[in-house]
C-alpha cells in the first residue's frame, strides 16, 4: 500500500488543525453517553483499554498500547478517533494498519477474519495482529432511564403500630 494512501486513510475528514479537532472532541466527550473499549489478549494475558484520545500507537515498542509477541512490528497500528455525523456529538474509532507516518506493518491486521488495511470499528469487531494476539472492540452505550420525578401523592402510605395489630386481632375474635 502506498504510504500516501495510508495517510489518507488516517485523517481524511478535515482541513482545521489537529488541535482544533481535539479540544473540540473532548468538548463533546462529555455530552455523549458512549464509552470505548479495547480488550487486548497477548503473549501476556489480557488487557483492557478503556479509549478516550483521539490518537493510539499500538505495537511492539514505545507505543500508547504495548502488545507483546514476536510477530507484532514495532508500530503495527494506529487508532484514529473520528467524530460522526449525528447530532450527539459521539464519535467512533478507526483502525489503520502502520504508523501514523504512513509505513504499514509487516503482518498487516486480519479484522473480522479479512484483511484489510484500515477499518471503521464497529461493536465486538475483532482484530487479529498477528499469532495469539488479537483484540476485540466494545462500544458500550450507557442505558440509563431518565430520572422521572413524582410527588407524594402518587403514593398512600399507611403506618400500623405494633399495638394496633392487637385491636385487629380481638375485633377478628369477637
Amino acid at each position: 500500500m502506498p504510504r500516501n494512501h495510508t495517510k489518507q486513510l488516517l485523517i481524511n475528514y478535515t482541513t482545521t488543525s489537529s488541535n482544533d479537532l481535539s479540544m473540540a472532541a473532548e468538548t463533546k466527550l462529555a455530552e455523549t453517553n458512549e464509552s470505548h473499549l479495547l480488550i487486548i489478549e497477548d503473549d501476556q494475558g489480557r488487557k483492557e483499554f478503556m479509549l478516550s484520545r483521539p490518537l493510539y500507537s499500538i505495537g511492539r515498542r514505545d507505543c500508547d498500547i504495548t502488545l507483546v509477541s514476536q510477530f507484532v512490528s514495532r508500530r503495527h497500528a494506529t487508532l484514529v478517533r473520528l467524530p460522526r455525523d449525528d447530532k450527539n456529538h459521539s464519535y467512533y474509532y478507526r483502525i489503520v494498519d502502520g504508523d501514523a507516518k504512513g509505513k504499514p506493518s509487516a503482518n498487516g491486521l486480519m479484522i473480522n477474519g479479512r484483511r484489510i488495511p484500515a477499518h471503521d470499528l464497529k461493536n465486538e469487531d475483532e482484530i487479529v495482529f498477528g499469532p495469539q494476539v488479537r483484540a476485540i472492540y466494545y462500544l458500550l452505550r450507557d442505558t440509563a432511564r431518565p430520572i422521572i420525578q413524582t410527588d407524594a401523592t402518587e403514593y398512600d402510605i399507611t403506618l400500623i403500630n405494633p399495638g394496633m395489630a392487637e385491636d385487629i386481632d380481638e375485633d377478628i375474635e369477637d
